[in-house]
């Protein structure tokens, strides 16, 4: 006779999450995409390339001449495809930066390599210190780690070096998270004498910097910035990315590496997912070699550039009187702060009923959030669609004054 469980029969609860889980933030960029999907909402939230520069010509010959690459669609080596670390490696080399292949680590994405530096220098209650606002989705990637994060702040578009060496010595971080160029969310850059200074205070405090580079290559005005691995060559790791200058479909991505962590780094990433696709690999490298890079990069920057202008030529008319914001070079973000007693969060609302988008700029802190900052990317519509976009958005304040 069958035995049938009784239905008041108590059953045992599953166990929780992890703490670690559950104190990562969602992402209010990935939250508003549902909000965003309908054709006539102009989104400034989401920092998307824009698909229309895609060089799809290119990317399709490239693909074509992977898939007749052998052993394209077989396993293999952890560290990467030969001749992608090689090209990479050259530009590094070529922007005054001496690197080897065997430097380079290829990842699924700048994020994956994120996640890997994570698992490779943390543990779980250790300090690190990071940009104040800062890029959420490594403030994410540091909570699923465990770290504790302590941001460092900026004094007006300057990081506060003073603050960064008082909190290095205070709590002996295992490192410095930066994006030294064209920051996400702030658009902000780190100047020569600044990069210095962090360099010069990594090595004396004894800390590592990671210093992500997704924007580097999309300067539109001004001269390029020595790395932060020029003047701090042992203490410095780097991450960068394709997908603002190929595309993201793409998932390619990199660290560039020091020798004592990069045998952990490559366990790492063998644990994570063996390697990244054999083919996205080969074809980002026969897309790099054919010389279709450059030119189309070239397009890239010169319609960005068109794009921020007409950002910036918008806003004033766009925002609140006594709204700020800034004035990139180059990336895809302008970082807007509100006057006192408008909040961009509870304005979000109106703002999508009129068709508008753009990010609050409160998740983006570690610690005590700017209720009146918001980030605008400005790198997805041309500037026609850009300034009726903003047109809606000055519209928004309006009715909530």
């Amino acid at each position: 006779m069958p035995i049938v469980p009784q239905a008041t029969a108590a059953r045992s609860a599953l166990p929780e999450r992890s703490q670690r889980a559950g104190s990562a933030k969602t992402s209010p960029v990935r939250d508003l995409l549902a909000l965003t999907e309908r054709p006539e909402v102009i989104s400034f939230a989401g920092g998307l390339p824009a698909p229309e520069l895609f060089d799809l010509e290119g990317i399709r010959a490239a693909f074509d001449a992977a898939l007749r690459s052998p052993g394209v669609l077989q396993y293999s080596m952890s560290e990467g495809n030969p001749a992608l670390r090689e090209q990479v490696a050259a530009r590094y080399t070529a922007d005054g930066l001496p690197t080897s292949a065997s430097d380079l680590i290829i990842t699924t994405g700048s994020q994956q390599g994120l996640g890997l530096l994570a698992t490779s220098l943390i543990d779980p209650g250790d300090t690190i210190l990071v940009e104040e606002p800062c890029y959420l989705a490594a403030l994410q990637t540091f909570a699923l780690a465990g770290a504790r994060v302590v941001g460092v702040p900026y004094d007006g578009d300057v990081l506060d070096l003073e603050t960064l060496d008082r909190l290095a010595a205070e709590h002996a971080p295992k490192f410095f998270y930066t994006v030294p160029t064209f920051q996400n969310p702030t658009g902000r850059t780190h100047g020569l004498d600044a990069r210095r200074a962090i360099a010069e205070i990594a090595e004396r405090r004894g800390f590592r910097i990671i210093e992500d580079e997704p924007y580097r290559q999309l300067r539109y005005t001004g001269e390029a910035l020595p790395s932060l691995a020029a003047f701090a060559p042992d203490h410095v790791l780097s991450l960068g990315s394709f997908s603002k200058v190929i595309a993201p479909g793409l998932r390619i991505g990199w660290i560039r590496t020091t020798a004592e962590i990069r045998a952990s780094v490559t366990i790492a990433k063998q644990a994570a997912d063996l390697h990244t696709s054999t083919i996205d690999q080969a074809a980002a490298a026969h897309y790099l070699a054919s010389g279709r890079g450059e030119p189309a990069l070239t397009r890239i920057r010169e319609a960005y550039a068109a794009r921020r202008d007409a950002m910036l030529g918008a806003l004033p008319a766009a925002l609140p009187g006594g709204s700020t914001w800034n004035r990139p070079d180059g990336g895809m973000f302008v970082w807007a702060r509100l006057p006192e007693g408008i909040d961009a969060t509870e304005s979000l609302a109106r703002a999508l009923a009129n068709d508008v988008a753009y990010v609050p700029g409160t998740s983006f802190f570690s610690g005590r959030p700017d209720d009146r900052a918001l980030r605008l990317s400005f790198t997805t519509y041309s500037p026609d669609r850009i300034e009726e976009g903003l047109s809606r958005l000055g519209a928004t304040w309006g009715e909530g004054r």
